[in-house]
């Protein structure tokens, strides 16, 4: 079962408009068990769109269009798909009274222009769009369908949810597909690929399939199995594999699907009934911005510092001046002392540190560029780890911010 997904705008294409749409639908599709084999970003000319949905007819039972549904002159997608399956527009009623309801229901005046949204290719079935104003519509040819939604990223995904997929579901026989992400953190691609090589080996013999997707400072491991087994089947042999996973590489793993080091973070305090405070000079406040990001962080997190100037680190949490002297602003033990300074200053259980040439300039004769030390401090004592990054200063304040996350999840899981 294969789809395409064709994205039309000129937006796009410049850069003005970031596709997310793309990313969403395929994550979608995929979850149902539909393949994408390509995802197309086009320009919202005539000729073009016509050809790129001709051509993904012949190759996929699901080609699924957004964009240029619009009331204004440069939405043509209507007019090119009447053009490719040979009908015309006819004003569809429903339509016309829902849109001018929502018009009404909102004080706006309905244009002439707004009319047109109720126009619909007469060969198409449509899909009432019952949050906006564009409607969807599907089309079948030879047995093989087009979807065209709008380009509006909430609308478009109430039509796939709502409309789209269901109706896939009732006209296809979609394999069963189980997914199962698990995350890791500070070990990178190749080193996680070596430690795995025989474990990966193994996957054959249960059809699962691995997929390596790495980040700044994560590898995503992605284990995928496809077949006619019932669901719970395909579940447990995906288990097994992943209990073995665990056994070889469960120190670096910390999460699993959609969860983020902070997400994972917030709840294992939760658990815990733990709280955590920041003193932070090369990460300026991510950490912190990080897991207030996160619902519910104001039960765990207490209070945080930014102390970028050696001055602020003595006057606003207690550093003594002459750690700073000795051992200079970039070292581990001015780490551990900012983190352990925290802790007492803001009676919260646990406290991160992060102090480092964060670049692209930089760097001494003892530690480089891309050097940053971070701290975790309890109770018991405080552990204090250096990083090796490049140059790049926003992904360097990024992965010291998770690799010190990283380290209180590890000491929580403890």
């Amino acid at each position: 079962m294969k789809a395409i997904i064709i994205n039309i705008g000129d937006e796009l294409l410049i850069g003005q408009t970031i596709n997310t749409n793309a990313a969403w639908m395929g994550q979608y599709l995929n979850s149902f068990g539909i393949e994408v084999e390509s995802s197309h970003c086009i320009s919202d000319k005539g000729p073009v769109i016509y050809r790129e949905i001709d051509n993904a007819l012949k190759k996929a039972e699901v080609v699924v269009v957004t964009g240029g549904l619009g009331p204004t002159k440069d939405d043509i997608t209507k007019h090119t798909l009447c053009e490719l399956f040979q009908t015309e527009l006819v004003m569809h009623e429903p339509s016309y009274l829902r849109v001018k309801a929502f018009f009404e229901m909102r004080g706006l005046p309905f244009l002439k222009m707004n009319e047109q949204q109720a126009l619909v290719p007469e060969a198409c079935t449509v899909l009432e769009n019952m949050v906006g104003t564009a409607n969807g519509m599907w089309f079948e040819r030879d047995g093989h369908v087009c979807v065209s939604l709008p380009g509006v990223p909430f609308e478009m995904k109430y039509l796939m949810e709502h409309e789209v997929v269901p109706r896939i579901q009732q006209k296809f026989e979609l394999p069963k597909i189980v997914h199962r992400t698990i995350l890791t953190q500070g070990v990178g691609e190749s080193f996680i690929a070596d430690l795995l090589t025989d474990w990966e080996n193994s996957l054959a013999a249960e059809d699962i399939h691995l997929a390596y997707l790495p980040s700044p400072g994560m590898v995503k491991l992605r284990m995928s199995i496809y077949g006619g087994a019932e669901e719970t089947i395909l579940q447990e042999r995906i288990q097994r594999k992943e209990a073995e996973l665990h056994a070889l590489v469960g120190e670096v793993i910390f999460g699993y699907e959609k969860d983020t080091l902070q997400s994972v973070l917030v709840e294992k305090l939760k658990e815990a009934g733990k709280t955590v405070s920041f003193a932070e000079s090369c990460t300026g406040g991510m950490m912190a911005q990080k897991v207030t990001d996160v619902s519910g962080a104001s039960q765990v997190f207490h209070s945080g510092w930014v102390v970028y100037h050696a001055k602020s680190k003595s006057k606003e949490i207690g550093v003594d001046p002459e750690i700073i002297s000795k051992y200079g602003e970039i070292s581990g033990e001015v780490a551990t002392a900012m983190a352990d300074c925290a802790r007492l200053k803001s009676g919260s259980d646990f406290a991160l540190s992060s102090t480092g040439w964060a670049g692209p300039d930089g760097g001494d004769e003892i530690h480089g560029v891309g050097t940053i030390f971070v701290a975790l401090s309890a109770e018991k004592g405080t552990i204090v780890k250096e990083l090796k990054f490049g140059k790049n200063r926003m992904r360097n304040r990024e992965m010291a911010s998770d690799a010190a996350f990283m380290l209180l999840i590890k000491e929580i899981q403890k």
